[in-house]
């Protein structure tokens, strides 16, 4: 009987490998990770309460399990304004670095609206109404639904980019394009390629295919540029292939796939950290079977780059999230009527 509750999360260990194993491109990959720590630390805190009496002859044990359990309830109390704190922080050094535009104030509006939400509207709608009560409650719920997804995503994002081993003997190594100036590779754009570059060399048989075509203030296209900055670098031009006519993500894995002649190839994907899940979720969505690897940015440029791909994300998901919100507010209307 005592053995129970570890043998239920070895099952939930294995059947979570097996996800990741099999099919990682899924928000399931984050809220089974959450789920499975929630898990893990439940059946920890029941053995501990189990051999309680057996512990306390530990001194040492007890004052490591004591302060663990108030350092994770200061986690839980103060994550929503650390959180809040270190977008806003972010976000104006957004603004400072890379201008004031709509695309770099995601940061700053997401940390001004989550305070707003947490601790400046639940003092100004306490209200014995029931409309009131009722489109708050639903506004709560659409909020902390949609908080709730951007969690999953970026801890799924971040999970879809830890690789233990990079040789994985891949066939192909497509690097996605970002954007030149003239012909000229940006430095953005150079940390995709010199991670490609860096997985080239663990995987010596696979092909770089460089994907990007030809933009506005771009001249030449970007696939081109990416090609000329490899070659400079020490690639051989027989390892590279170019693809130069793409004008988005999806194009980019759709034309790259069409270059592989090789049947049933192992792909690995490159592109910059934040863009990598919402990249792989478009080549599921493909059939493009693929592993993605993350090149490293500007932490305050990558916070709000984040922000931007999960609304690009909710673009390609909306209707499933639409139909749960508005479930809710049905089961909410009826609730106020019977009261």
């Amino acid at each position: 009987m005592i053995f129970i509750p570890l043998i239920i999360l070895l099952i939930l260990y294995f059947m979570y490998c097996m996800l990741m194993r099999y099919e990682s491109r899924t928000l399931w990959s984050g809220v089974g990770f959450f789920g499975l720590s929630m898990m893990t630390i439940i059946t920890a805190f029941f053995y501990a309460f189990y051999y309680s009496e057996t512990l306390t002859h530990y001194p040492l044990i007890m004052d490591i399990g004591v302060l663990l359990a108030a350092a994770a309830v200061l986690v839980i109390l103060f994550f929503p304004l650390a959180t809040i704190i270190m977008f806003f922080v972010e976000g104006i050094k957004v603004i400072k670095h890379e201008g004031l535009k709509l695309t770099n104030l995601l940061s700053l509006i997401f940390a001004i609206g989550l305070f707003i939400f947490l601790f400046v509207g639940p003092i100004f709608v306490k209200s014995s109404n029931k409309i009131m009560t009722s489109l708050y409650a639903v506004i709560s719920f659409a909020v902390f639904y949609l908080l709730s997804v951007l969690a999953s995503y970026c801890l799924s994002a971040f999970l879809n980019t830890f690789h233990l081993f990079k040789k994985r003997k891949l066939d192909y190594i497509i690097v996605l394009g970002a954007g030149i100036k003239g012909e000229q590779v940006p430095p953005l754009l150079a940390s995709r390629i010199d991670q490609g570059i860096e997985i080239l060399k663990k995987n010596p048989k696979a092909l770089l295919i460089m994907s990007g075509g030809q933009g506005k203030g771009e001249d030449i296209p970007e696939g081109e540029a990416m090609a000329r900055y490899a070659i400079n670098k020490g690639i051989d031009e027989s390892k590279i292939i170019i693809e130069n006519k793409s004008t988005n993500t999806k194009e980019n894995l759709l034309f790259s796939s069409k270059l592989m002649i090789k049947e049933s190839p192992r792909v690995g994907l490159v592109t910059t950290s934040y863009h990598v899940f919402r990249a792989l979720i478009l080549a599921k969505d493909l059939g493009i079977r693929c592993i993605g690897f993350g090149s490293v940015t500007k932490w305050y440029f990558t916070l709000n780059a984040l922000i931007r791909e999960f609304i690009g994300y909710l673009s390609m998901t909306w209707k499933k999230h639409v139909i749960v919100i508005i479930l809710y507010s049905i089961f909410i209307v009826i609730l106020s009527i019977v009261r």
